[in-house]
């Protein structure tokens, strides 16, 4: 099995269960690697009291990113912990797009940063994920 064709089962077999993203109308756009792009679209039920997209969802879209992206080896890796940034607001009506990226991987900890941004660029904020391995694969590999 190729890294890539492992990182897509390993996102398939996740996304089966993850009601919370389905919910929230996130969608998986690429996953390989170390890497994942989900996107969503602010809907009017995603905004704040000020009209803007709430930053809970913002973080959310960052943190469901990472997630795909620190479990694209098919081993199971759950948040240590996470920060974001917001460095300016998402509007309702705007494609948010996350993107993960794998900065460091040694033993079990892993340090990915992601980047949400709008459809035309625009950087919404930028979230870093510090992960862990614990024990259990996704599914089963053949050999």
């Amino acid at each position: 099995m190729t890294p890539q064709d492992r990182a897509r089962k390993s996102a398939d077999t996740m996304w089966k269960n993850d009601k919370a993203s389905q919910w929230l109308g996130l969608q998986i756009k690429a996953v390989d690697e170390g890497t994942a792009t989900l996107s969503m679209t602010v809907e009017p039920h995603h905004c704040n009291g000020h009209g803007i997209c709430h930053g809970g969802f913002i973080f959310t879209l960052a943190d469901s990113a990472f997630a795909f992206a620190c479990n694209s080896r098919n081993a199971v890796t759950v948040a240590q912990h996470n920060t974001i940034s917001f460095v300016a607001p998402g509007k309702c009506g705007d494609t948010l797009t996350a993107t993960a990226r794998e900065v460091s991987l040694r033993g079990r900890s892993g340090l990915y940063d992601v980047t949400v941004s709008t459809e035309s660029g625009e950087t919404i904020a930028e979230f870093r994920g510090a992960s862990r391995t614990i024990q259990g694969q996704l599914f089963t590999e053949e050999e």
